[in-house]
């Protein structure tokens, strides 16, 4: 396994609507294997394949306390949704960066695992809130574009600002704060 590079927000690539995966096979496992790792190194309790500059629908989460209860959605699909929630939410991709935004309370998705089985599964809560993340990045949408025009144009002022200042480090933009970072 490997610690992959996360791409943060302006990069354009965040902007790539991932394709769908077509065989779930040694590539795919190693590359589910190798988000996980990064998600746990960098404290996050989600992971979307765009967000390692990988273009294909695959995204992985823990939202256990132990982080010991590891999801992987290969190909994911929201068949329902219903209700609305809203959550502050942050994002390794925008690190540091917290703000309220509204999604589905409950949704139900299906996808592929990483053995390439077919699966459906209801979500509630942060679970459902995690995979809504997630899935949006797979579109090459940010949590931050549910924001005001005015907050947004704030944000990738004050990031590219950062990105000139900040010495390029493998500790770059990693969140130190406790709350969960989707």
């Amino acid at each position: 396994m490997a610690q992959l590079t996360i791409l943060h927000y302006p990069d354009p690539r965040l902007r790539i609507k991932a394709k769908p995966v077509r065989e779930v096979d040694e590539r795919i496992r190693s590359l589910v294997a190798d988000m996980l790792e990064t998600m746990y190194e960098e404290s996050g309790i989600g992971l979307a394949a765009t967000q390692v500059n990988v273009h294909e629908r695959v995204l992985v989460l823990d939202i256990s306390e132990d982080r010991d209860q590891p999801l992987c959605f290969i190909n994911p699909k929201i068949l329902h949704s219903e209700g609305e929630v809203s959550y502050e939410e942050g994002c390794l991709s925008v690190p540091d960066i917290f703000e309220t935004v509204s999604r589905a309370e409950f949704i139900r998705v299906a996808a592929l695992n990483e053995k390439g089985e077919h699966f459906e599964m209801d979500a509630e809560g942060l679970l459902a809130i995690c995979i809504q993340h997630e899935m949006d990045h797979l579109e090459g949408k940010l949590f931050v574009d549910y924001l005001s025009t005015l907050k947004r144009s704030r944000l990738k002022t004050k990031f590219r600002k950062k990105a000139k200042r900040a010495p390029v480090s493998r500790d770059a933009g990693r969140s130190r704060i406790s709350a969960p970072v989707i």
